[in-house]
């Protein structure tokens, strides 16, 4: 797809600091104050207490990450580029091409987040790169990913994202052509009555954006680039060419009906990170946004535990062994930030045979992973319910990613957290803890790696 949309790369040229209190120390700025208002409301919303220990200072954890994730409107590439363009020679004539100028360059894997403008969740970014230089000159190597930041750093969906960085690098390295493929991820929607998440939770979208010599995604030059994205395992067959695809699961999701003041204190976020809340991508985001929130809304919700009678059910031929259930999944908010952490839980426990529960555990996992929590609660929750339903032996590891991790600055992709808890016999007994272990190792070779999005 052609990159060059004038509108888009006018908007780029024109942008600056749209929020200019740059006098006012970060936490009194404008901006920041009102997302938190909003943020404090939503929180009533969910039937939290803003005041409770744990969400006490999440409104201004909140605006912190999302004034941080958004930083892209008041960046400039010309900032980056002008002084990283490095003079190279190369083929002014003849025949060939004679790497650096007139050869073709490729940059791949650069890791970014993006905040998805259709709902407001962070999305993963893996961005490859290809340019021909020209006019005797070449585009410092890192560069590539502060430009591809300028703009990952706004509210974005793929296909626009794509075209922006192209659009950007050409206009300002001038080179003979450019090409862009993204690799998407956007985590799925879960409602309370989903408790296997498909695809390991994303939906996943690859796009491409081209100009110059790019200018044809059927041309040649094309075919070598996308032959150096195979060379790391990149499955170009993906890309979706000029076929517009819905990617933002919040799309697909029935409305209903919505609390005008909510309503409003969204609103008010997409005002203060400097955007326009009535233009076209932006409508409806509002909308998704709390449709996504109010599955983690403080309500008693009723966890059947199927007339399970404990221990007398547990072991009934005096003869017991290790069970375990294994990969269950779940979702989760994290409290401090307002951001989905997922993942699966582990639970091992000693019970005579024929004894097995499963899906009361994973009503068990879904009931405690659909709140605002942190990943070491939740993981010692699971254990104390199950433990007097299993004789009191039992352990629990929770296995999560937190999009926290990736969205706040902090940027650590592919990281993921583990956490136990250990009831009974698991407490004081080395040996039963690692054959509970090992039996997690022995399928984690046949279970795909939930924090890879292709």
């Amino acid at each position: 797809m052609g990159a060059l949309d004038e509108g888009r790369l006018n908007l780029e040229l024109e942008t600056g600091i749209k929020n200019a209190c740059i006098d006012l120390a970060f936490e009194h700025q404008p901006e920041t104050l009102a997302i938190q208002d909003a943020v404090k409301l939503l929180l009533q919303g969910l039937h939290e207490d803003v005041n409770r220990e744990g969400i006490k200072k999440t409104p201004f954890r909140v605006a912190k990450a999302l004034r941080e994730g958004t930083r892209g409107y008041k960046l400039k590439v010309k900032e980056y580029v002008q002084s990283a363009l490095f003079p190279e020679a190369g083929l002014e004539d003849g025949i060939g091409q004679a790497g650096g100028v007139g050869g073709l360059v490729v940059v791949r894997d650069l890791d970014h987040y993006s905040y998805c403008e259709s709902c407001l969740l962070p999305f993963h970014v893996r961005c490859h790169v290809g340019y021909v230089p020209s006019e005797q000159r070449v585009l410092g190597l890192s560069k590539f990913s502060r430009v591809a930041d300028v703009f990952a750093k706004r509210l974005q969906e793929p296909q626009g994202l794509a075209d922006d960085i192209c659009s950007a690098l050409h206009h300002w390295v001038k080179p003979s052509g450019v090409a862009v493929v993204l690799q998407c991820s956007h985590i799925h929607f879960p409602c309370l009555d989903v408790k296997s998440p498909s695809d390991n939770g994303f939906v996943k979208l690859m796009v491409s954006s081209g100009s110059g010599v790019f200018d044809d995604e059927g041309s040649s030059l094309w075919g070598e680039f996308l032959s150096f994205l195979k060379l790391k395992g990149v499955k170009t067959e993906a890309l979706c060419g000029s076929v517009k695809k819905e990617w933002c699961p919040s799309v697909k999701t029935s409305s209903e009906e919505e609390d005008p003041e909510m309503v409003s204190a969204v609103v008010s976020i997409l005002k203060s990170l400097g955007e326009d809340p009535s233009r076209e991508g932006l409508i409806a985001t509002p909308s998704r946004f709390l449709k996504w929130m109010m599955n983690f809304q403080n309500v008693n919700l009723e966890m059947k535990l199927n007339g399970v009678n404990g221990v007398n059910g547990v072991k009934a031929n005096g003869e017991v062994k290790l069970h375990c259930e294994l990969n269950l999944p779940f979702w989760s908010m994290c409290e401090h930030h307002l951001l989905p952490f997922y993942g699966v839980v582990h639970i091992g426990y000693y019970c005579g045979e024929g004894y097995s529960h499963k899906s009361l555990m994973k009503s068990i996992v879904h009931f405690y992973g659909f709140k605002l929590q942190v990943q070491e609660r939740m993981t010692r929750q699971i254990a104390e319910t199950l433990s007097p339903l299993v004789g009191g032996d039992v352990i629990v590891v929770a296995e999560a990613g937190h999009t926290c991790m990736i969205s706040r600055g902090i940027e650590k992709f592919g990281s993921s957290t583990a956490t136990i808890a250990v009831l009974g016999q698991f407490s004081n007994d080395g040996s039963a803890r690692a054959e509970f272990l090992d039996k997690i190792h022995a399928t984690a070779a046949l279970k795909a790696d939930a924090s890879s999005p292709f």
